[in-house]
């Protein structure tokens, strides 16, 4: 049995991760329904999948004693469950609880995964490996949470930039805290 591979990314309404200036983690518009419904993403068991920045970026939020560190009671489930951190660079011991440096084509490392793993796989951000995951067809499920607000000016990290084109079937959806759209999508590559 093949485990289920989720790609889970917040998103701008013009889809950019993340946004410089004076916009705070979520934009700003995070309620108590994203942050139970995020919490509840992490009740079952799961291995984390990220790519070397991603790693790096988590590690440097959750140990940062700034205000933007992330200290969310999902943040921390997240971090105590088993991790794979797919590098050519980083070295273990990793800043991490239970995670494993893997070293070398994430397609095929990602693949063996999915054919081993007894539990859902699961990668939060990692842009630029989701979608080398996505064009290879090993992504089940593209989560997506939409947050109301346009970053022109200020967008950084655009989700899709340089993807290649696919077909999605609308597979869930939910409104949180009245404004944030999860949309959860069954990707497949479009042939034209």
């Amino acid at each position: 049995m093949t485990a289920t591979y989720t790609f889970d990314v917040f998103s701008s309404l013009d889809g950019f991760a993340v946004a410089g200036g004076d916009w705070t983690g979520y934009w700003g518009k995070q309620g108590p329904e994203l942050l139970d419904h995020r919490l509840s993403l992490y009740d079952a068991k799961q291995r984390m999948v990220f790519g070397a920045d991603t790693y790096r970026t988590f590690v440097s939020l959750l140990t940062s004693d700034a205000e933007e560190s992330v200290r969310d009671p999902w943040v921390t489930r997240m971090v105590n469950m088993p991790a794979t951190v797919v590098s050519s660079t980083l070295k273990e011991p990793l800043d991490w609880p239970d995670a494993t440096v893997v070293s070398g084509d994430a397609v095929d490392i990602v693949a063996r995964l999915k054919e081993q793993s007894e539990v859902p796989l699961r990668s939060h951000g990692s842009l630029s490996l989701n979608r080398a995951l996505m064009a290879a067809g090993l992504v089940d499920r593209v989560q997506v949470t939409l947050f109301p607000v346009i970053t022109g000016q200020s967008g950084m990290k655009p989700v899709f930039e340089g993807a290649a084109d696919f077909d999605l079937e609308l597979i869930e959806h939910r409104t949180l805290d009245v404004h944030i759209q999860e949309l959860v999508y069954r990707p497949t590559l479009h042939r034209s």
